[in-house]
């Protein structure tokens, strides 16, 4: 089995992928909009930002959910899971993808033996890598850091989806202004490594900045244990629980262990620019945010 442990590495130069496959904000009247969508109880749905999510047997970490104008709910993840190439190709200007309509799972238990329990189906509908390959854009900023998909849930398992992050609550909306050095930050992740065992899936850390260099679209940060190959994707938020990003590299130089994110701020706005989705926005989560651990 293909674990797409695809969290990719960054050095000092350049994004380099460990093996483990494993957005302009919306507008101000997407808060209403999006809980204007029905959804299962936080407490009994099965589907949420978190879920383990397997791509041809390679296997990521699904971060926020999505709603569009007609009632779709998408869960989103990172384009490197639903890459072709090896785990150190991170440029998704360069680099080959499954075609959109492959099927995606939702899954639970998932270990480096077995994919676990099917919780649902869904369809990748979006990924920013065949995007920007298919406009032809060549920003290297852009290409090395734009790393989101979106799969659209099936009819049949849409009543399963809850946007309510596991353990932590929350999303409350997007945040656009970066990080600084020093804030805090939250995420839940569901590597299938550690099979299973989801007292280690939630997680709190320290950001390092905005990543000069990215120009916004990537801030570094260090976790009480880093994200591990299949946390790929994994949503990330601020003290006031909102969307900061989600995890695409583990840095090995000049930080080792470190971890990247993309910032979801951007990444949405261009998958509402060029993914043709009318109206996707952010789902809020329906529990209130509670940075506890």
């Amino acid at each position: 089995m293909r674990l797409s442990m695809k969290i990719a590495v960054a050095t000092a130069a350049t994004a380099v992928a460990v093996g483990t496959s494993f957005a302009g904000t919306a507008p101000s009247s997407s808060a209403a909009a999006a809980r204007a969508t029905s959804f299962a109880p936080a407490s009994s749905a099965t589907i949420t930002p978190g879920v383990q999510m397997y791509t041809q047997g390679a296997q990521c970490t699904g971060n926020f959910v999505f709603t569009d104008a007609s009632g779709g709910v998408y869960v989103g993840y990172a384009a490197h899971c639903a890459g072709l190439g090896e785990a150190t190709d991170t440029d998704g200007c360069l680099n080959e993808s499954v075609p959109l309509g492959t099927k995606v799972t939702f899954n639970k238990g998932g270990s480096l033996v077995s994919e676990g329990t099917q919780l649902g189906t869904g369809t990748l509908v979006y990924s920013s890598w065949r995007t920007m390959r298919a406009r032809g854009v060549t920003d290297a900023t852009t290409c090395a850091y734009n790393d989101f998909a979106l799969v659209k849930v099936s009819t049949a398992d849409a009543g399963k989806v809850n946007p309510t992050i596991p353990f932590w609550g929350g999303p409350t909306g997007i945040d656009t202004d970066g990080t600084a050095a020093g804030d805090r930050v939250w995420s839940y992740g569901n590597s299938s490594l550690r099979a299973g065992v989801t007292a280690l899936s939630p997680k709190t850390g320290i950001s390092l900045g905005d990543d000069a260099a990215a120009g916004g679209w990537s801030h570094p940060l260090y976790t009480v244990t880093p994200g591990v190959p299949g946390d790929s994707g994994s949503a990330f938020v601020s003290a006031d629980g909102k969307a900061v990003g989600t995890l695409s590299t583990l840095g090995l130089a000049p930080l080792p262990l470190s971890n990247n994110i993309g910032d979801l701020a951007k990444e949405l706005a261009y998958a509402q620019s060029h993914s043709g989705i009318s109206g996707l926005r952010l789902a809020l989560g329906t529990e209130p945010f509670n940075p506890v651990l």
